[in-house]
């Protein structure tokens, strides 16, 4: 797969917690570690690094985290010839992490706020000549927009992880082949979301009549629902003692879109898991994302099919 992502890069600030603090709350952290992150640079490294071919576009800014975040997409093997230079500082988050493995994030986009459609259309050719886009929520909309327009005229499958959630009319999503969110996030677009993998899902039906061919809605712990042309598929997670969840949900979309293929959606959806299962075992955002190997093995061990 050819895989080219637009989206964030940002510096993230760990702090981890025995339990995340309330409103007013002062807690001690046990330790606190940088560690490169940013939904757009996570999803990029879990697709690199389970097999797909791929180019980021973002932005860095002058700072010396920039140098930073760049050197751990290279590392993973992200063509970053893209990833534009822009003033200021570098994307920032900060995140405290309980013991539970549950988070709180607070971000600061600095230079992802800067990223313009200009930047997308300067890297017209590689996303005309890919196999997928993948899309989130932290760069400024318009940049979206450009992506998939280059994409639709191109004939590009689009992917799009709306986190963090923005109110969007669901005509904005013409032209989304694929969306992937997890159970707020898809409060945001369907009247009802039910509490578990055994509910009923026929809400996402609305996504289906706008033109959506596929959407998935993952469960954490509890597993993924996923709507498509076919029916409906519930998985059930991979049983793991989670430390830290930051990561999982770019480690599910971009292990999913290094192994999708419209012919075998459930494959790409349990490799995709068992991504997303092993990241959450360790701590870090691309830190814990996991090898092609890796995740063959736990596929292999849970008697899944490897390919």
């Amino acid at each position: 797969m050819r895989i080219v992502v637009v989206g964030s890069i940002n510096m993230d600030v760990i702090a981890s917690v025995d339990k995340l603090p309330l409103p007013g709350e002062t807690v001690a952290a046990s330790s606190v570690q940088y560690s490169p992150g940013g939904k757009g640079a996570n999803q990029a490294v879990a697709a690199a690094r389970a097999g797909a071919d791929v180019w980021m576009i973002g932005a860095t800014g002058s700072d010396p985290f920039a140098q930073a975040t760049r050197n751990s997409l290279a590392s993973a093997g992200v063509d970053i010839g893209h990833v534009a230079d822009k003033p200021g500082a570098t994307g920032m988050a900060i995140i405290e992490v309980g013991a539970d493995g549950e988070n709180h994030i607070v971000l600061a986009a600095g230079a992802n706020g800067l990223l313009g459609p200009a930047d997308v259309v300067r890297a017209a050719s590689v996303l005309a000549s890919c196999d997928m886009v993948l899309l989130q929520n932290e760069v400024p909309w318009s940049v979206n927009q450009e992506a998939m327009r280059i994409a639709k005229a191109s004939g590009t499958r689009v992917c799009y992880n709306p986190a963090p959630v923005r109110k969007l009319d669901i005509k904005a999503l013409e032209g989304v082949d694929v969306l992937v969110m997890n159970e707020t996030e898809a409060a945001a677009f369907v009247a009802t979301v039910p509490q578990g993998l055994d509910g009923d899902w026929s809400a996402l039906g609305v996504l289906s009549d706008a033109g959506i061919g596929m959407t998935v809605v993952t469960l954490g712990s509890r597993g993924l629902v996923c709507y498509h042309r076919n029916g409906l598929i519930r998985l059930p997670a991979f049983p793991v003692r989670a430390i830290d969840t930051t990561a999982a949900g770019d480690t599910f979309i971009g292990a999913f879109a290094a192994a999708f293929d419209e012919q075998n959606v459930l494959y790409a959806l349990r490799f995709g898991a068992a991504a997303a299962a092993i990241a959450v075992t360790k701590p870090g955002a691309q830190a814990s994302v996991p090898s092609r190997s890796e995740i063959d093995r736990l596929l292999k061990a849970s008697g899944g099919k490897v390919e």
